[in-house]
């Protein structure tokens, strides 16, 4: 297997810890337990989604591997996603204890806990790693802030890649060309023809996570700059042409009962019959949309894919900036992007109780032999077990070292990495926002999106009456000198590239 290599250069990177025979921890006074003649320290993750049914039972398996392999255990966190961002915001602000956390762009957001001083700038820890000549450099690029690592990036799609994904068994009946729609205007008359043949079944299913298709980078949400812009102009996504018809379009169609009314609230409930939602995607995403909901769905990509450090920042881990013991967490982070064993643990919990093995074909063995991140397994979950352990597998660490499932193809992380190779960056990848000369203004922007974002953006508003309200607050919370400040950065950032 690949990661036999890998394997061996971690055991060297390490053994000089390991051969001290006391290994400690992030916490100055974390609970530490001897273990055959060492010390075992205790690691706090808060951990993105919900805890699951087994989780216990994993996390047990999970330390007897890292005690055994680094003198680690884990105390794990699982904050529900709905709640992740105000949690994290208590966490973080009133130095509760913990050692690592998820982080990205979109939750307990990365650059402005980076900013402020909430995570520990991991450099000089991660350079001599397996996992950092492991993963892209663009994810590493996007990982810096002011020039600082501040988060061990997730190895996965790279872009931004959002997708809508249609119910096949309303496609096939009706023959619709689902990969010639790409835009929100695209999807009308086949909306209408939902509503009309098929009465039981939401046209368009959409929930309070839902975000409108979005032509921009959000360098600072509501802030950026809108793809193919090689002039590199900051705006208030508000404010362009193409959000405000998009908002009326949506208005459109909740209006004309394509959209569930309780869209602007509703969390996802899998027995609500769709014809279409909107997915974050990559490349087989319908596969995983498709078990998830238990039939099958086919996909068409909204837009074109771009890189943007906030697409690269999809996903994280970041260390407490207070870590007494920095090295110890990074030396688990590593072992998590490493370790074929632990990454797939993690994932999928316990072979033989939450799965088992799948041979793969000859014929497929045979035409992936000689791509990247092959195995020579294919895994099938096992029922009720498996239920009872799902995991958002993108919170741990990089996917490019998980198995892949019997009715995917194996050279699955091939075709991610030729996808990651193929993307094209934005005229903005690369930039990085210092926040400091508008921190007070910019943290005012998250109450407004939520208080309006939501309603707006699932249709459920008139734009033409709220929208003028949220431009007021943000104006208000002062948003034009973000514009201003982000504006100047990036014209000096231009001369530099």
């Amino acid at each position: 297997m690949r990661r036999e290599m890998l394997k061996k250069l971690t055991g060297i990177a390490f053994a000089g810890m390991a051969a001290l025979g006391i290994l400690t921890g992030c916490r100055a006074d974390g609970p530490k337990e001897s273990e055959k003649g060492k010390e075992i320290v205790e690691l706090v993750w808060y951990q993105f989604g919900d805890e699951q049914k087994d989780a216990g039972l994993v996390l047990e398996k999970v330390n007897e591997y890292t005690a055994e392999k680094i003198g680690v255990k884990l105390d794990v966190v699982y904050v529900a996603g709905t709640d992740y961002n105000q949690k994290m915001q208590v966490v973080i602000n009133t130095g509760s204890d913990w050692d690592l956390c998820f982080t990205c762009s979109w939750a307990n957001d990365y650059l402005q806990n980076a900013d402020k001083g909430a995570f520990l700038a991991l450099d000089e820890l991660i350079a001599d790693t397996p996992m950092y000549g492991e993963i892209d450099s663009r994810f590493w690029e996007a990982a810096r802030v002011q020039g600082r690592i501040y988060g061990v990036p997730h190895e996965k799609e790279i872009g931004n890649m959002p997708m809508w994904v249609f119910t096949k068994e309303y496609v096939d009946k009706y023959d619709i060309p689902y990969e010639e729609i790409h835009t929100l205007e695209d999807l009308e008359p086949w909306l209408e023809l939902i509503k009309e043949k098929e009465p039981d079944v939401i046209p368009l299913y959409l929930t309070k996570d839902y975000t409108a298709p979005t032509y921009m980078d959000k360098i600072q949400d509501p802030v950026g700059i809108e793809y193919g812009d090689e002039t590199l102009t900051v705006k208030n996504v508000f404010e362009t042409d193409q959000m405000k018809e998009t908002l009326r379009t949506m208005r459109k169609y909740y209006e004309a009962g394509y959209i569930n009314e309780d869209a602007a609230v509703a969390s996802d409930d899998k027995s609500k019959k769709r014809f279409v939602t909107k997915g974050d995607g990559q490349p087989y995403a319908d596969l995983i949309w498709g078990r998830d909901l238990g039939y099958e769905v086919v996909i068409s990509p909204i837009m074109e894919t771009s890189i943007t450090n906030t697409s690269a920042r999809g996903a994280l881990t970041a260390v407490n900036a207070d870590c007494a013991h920095p090295e110890k967490a990074v030396e688990l982070l590593n072992l998590v992007n490493t370790d074929e064993y632990l990454r797939n643990l993690l994932n999928y919990g316990i072979e033989g109780v939450h799965w088992e093995r799948a041979e793969v074909p000859e014929a497929e063995a045979k035409a992936a032999e000689g791509k990247p991140y092959i195995y020579d397994t294919k895994i099938k979950l096992i029922g009720e077990a498996a239920r009872d352990y799902s995991v958002a597998y993108w919170t741990w660490g990089g996917l490019f070292g998980t198995y892949v499932l019997e009715n995917e193809p194996v050279d699955k992380w091939a075709t991610f990495k030729a996808f990651n190779d193929a993307s094209k960056e934005a005229p903005s990848f690369g930039f990085d926002f210092n926040l400091e000369p508008v921190n007070a203004q910019v943290a005012g922007f998250r109450s407004i999106l939520d208080e309006f974002g939501k309603a707006l953006y699932t249709g459920s508003v008139d734009p033409d009456e709220y929208l003028p309200k949220l431009q007021e607050k943000l104006e208000a919370s002062g948003i034009q000198e973000v514009i201003d400040e982000m504006q100047a950065q990036v014209d000096q950032w231009k001369e530099t590239k």
